[in-house]
Order: C-alpha cells, then structure tokens, then sequence
C-alpha cells in the first residue's frame, strides 16, 4: 500500500510540473523566440495552438489629439487578447494571400479605455460617434478607424496592436506562410488586409470637421433628398432609391445604448457597400485612409470608415433605407447591422461625405 501511495504522489508531482510547462508566458520564450510548448501532436482540439509562436519585435506607441491625458501606452496593465486572421492584400491580378495566423496582443478597447476624450466640438455636438482614430507608423504610413468599429462592434477586442504570432499551418501542406518581424495593428473584420500597418507608434484622437446646423428635438424630421459629397463637394443627390441595386432583409434586435431596446423587426435595403463603390473606388488608399460621415436632417452625424463598410469579411452589412412614409424618420435611413448599439443608424440621413486623410 506504501509502494501504491509512493507512486501516486510521484505521479501527482510529474503532472503538476508538466502543468506548470503548458501555461504559456513571456518567460517560456527560447533564446530565439519560439515558445517551447506547441501542440503538434493534437493533444487537444484547438487548432490555433499546432505551431511555435514567435515575439515580435516591439516599440512605444503613443496617445496624441483630442484627449485629456495624452501619454504613452502602459501594456504591462492591459490583458493579452489572441485574434485569428487571414491576411490578404490587394493586387492587379487579383487579391494577394500572404498567410493565416494567430496573432497575441493589446486591444484597441483596453489601449483607448481610461482615455478621457475632449472633444473640440464637444460644445456643438456631443456624441462620441463623429469620432476616429488615425493610427501611424515608424515609416509614416497611416490608417483610419472610426470610433464606432472599436467601441460598438459585436465583436470587441478584434482590433488589435500584436506582438506575438503563430502560422496556422495546413495539415496536408505544411505551407509555412512568412513571418512578420515587427508589432503589427491587426483588424480582424477586414477582408483585404491593407489596414494591418507594422510598427504602429501613434494613435491620434480626432473629431470629423463637418459644418452642419444642430436643431435638437426637430420635429418632424424629414428629408426627401439624399445626396453624396467628395470632399465637401455635392456631386449626386437622390430623391427615391438609387436603382439597380438589389434589396435584403436583416433580422435584428435593434438597441440603444441610452433607450434600449427599439424593435425586432427586420430592415430591409440595399447594401450602402455597393453604391459606396460605384462612387469612391476600392483601392488601397481608401481601404486605409477613406472615411464616410452621414448627416441627418437635424444635424445629427456619424463616423464610419471606408473598410468597414465596404471590406467585411463578417457579412455584417450597413444598409441603406429608402421610406418615404415614415414622416418623423424618413426618406432615407442608415442601417449599421455591424453594431451593438444603434446610435449610428441614422435616421432622416440627408448626406454622405467622403474623405480621405
């Protein structure tokens, strides 16, 4: 019996230290950055974890523009997030595949959280959602994110500053897709993946300029046309549905974040994409640096970038309503089925504005 208790609390030991060896840490690191545990024998059923994960190398990232309490980044205080991608970038002949993976890092969510936004049109229109980001590189390269895409998406934390990666490897092929060297801003909801810039060194906080009259509590609010700018510049304006453009229905649970629930019932219009495309050309600098503001009758407005509307890989489709007798909500109306709240689905929207940075 001593023999049998002897073994068993050997046994005890072994699997505890073996426990300890699984647990993955920055101290598990080899000398050349290759974590040591990697299971390559399917031990278990995630296949996110079949292959080394390598240290990118890192540098400062800082918070400039429209806040309080500018500064840079503490990551030893914010939780590691892990993201899964297909990284694919645009090219003549048809988009280029880089690679998948899986990429460890610090959410644009926690990064941004005890930021405390001032706003240097707060005075006229409070709302956070005229809001975006421009995030830079050590090379000068910049990208756009709207406010919205990082704090009122279904999905949170899948805008990410990595510094860890792993190759998801096919089984059959073994392909080793190439490794990135250096930290990376990774947005997981893009189909092209034009916006992953390496090196990110600054966020900058900023509020679209757009001049519009805010009349609160307009009743009733109403606009029977729906026009397009490029650059401030109107160049096309709708009075009934753009045509040639198919209808789709979306189930929804419409909420907001100040009056909660709305409705269940589904919006049906055509997806904003495809008339965003036939005006502004998907092209790598509008993937990156293109934003879209929409108005509303009473001065309402609100941030989306390019990509987001036009370069989901979700499916998550922003549409656009044509209900001319809806009186106190038409003609036109913004749907985004991408967010959690509706305060971007805009009603009596009357323009939409597009720029670049």
């Amino acid at each position: 019996m001593k023999k049998k208790i002897g073994y068993f609390v050997v046994a005890v030991i072994i699997m505890s230290v073996s426990a300890c060896n699984n647990t993955k840490s920055d101290s598990d690191m080899n000398e050349d950055n290759t974590v040591v545990e990697a299971d390559t024998v399917d031990a278990t059923n995630n296949f996110y974890d079949n292959a080394e994960t390598y240290n990118l190398e890192t540098n400062e990232l800082e918070i400039l523009g429209e806040v309080a309490n500018p500064g840079k980044v503490d990551f030893s205080a914010l939780p590691l997030r892990t993201v899964i991608v297909k990284e694919t970038l645009l090219d003549e002949n048809g988009d280029k595949f880089v690679g998948a993976y899986r990429y460890d890092g610090y959410s644009l969510y926690d990064i941004l959280n005890h930021t405390k936004v001032e706003k240097k049109n707060a005075d006229e229109f409070p709302p956070i959602i005229d809001q975006y980001v421009e995030i830079e590189n050590a090379d000068g390269e910049k990208v756009v994110l709207s406010w919205g895409e990082i704090y009122y998406p279904n999905h949170l934390h899948e805008i990410i500053i990595a510094t860890k990666v792993m190759r998801i490897v096919p089984s059959k092929t073994n392909e080793l897709w190439p490794l990135p060297e250096k930290s990376k801003l990774v947005v997981v909801s893009d189909l092209i993946t034009e916006r992953n810039i390496s090196s990110p060194t600054k966020i900058t906080v900023k509020s679209y300029e757009l001049d519009l009259e805010i009349v609160k509590g307009k009743d009733p609010m109403y606009s029977e046309e729906f026009s397009l700018f490029n650059n401030y510049e109107k160049f096309k304006t709708y009075t009934t549905q753009p045509e040639g453009y198919e209808e789709i229905s979306l189930h929804t649970i419409f909420y907001g974040r100040g009056r909660g629930i709305h409705s269940t019932q589904p919006f049906t219009g055509i997806q904003l994409k495809y008339l965003v495309e036939d005006n502004f050309l998907f092209t790598k600098d509008a993937l990156q640096k293109a934003l879209i503001v929409f108005s509303a009758d009473d001065g309402y407005r609100c941030v989306y970038s390019y990509s987001e509307i036009c370069n989901r890989n979700d499916q998550a489709d922003v549409l656009l309503l044509y209900r001319p007798d809806e009186i106190n909500k038409g003609a036109f109306r913004i749907y985004p089925s991408c967010d959690f709240f509706s305060d971007r689905a805009v009603k009596c929207a009357m323009g939409m504005y597009y720029s670049e940075i």
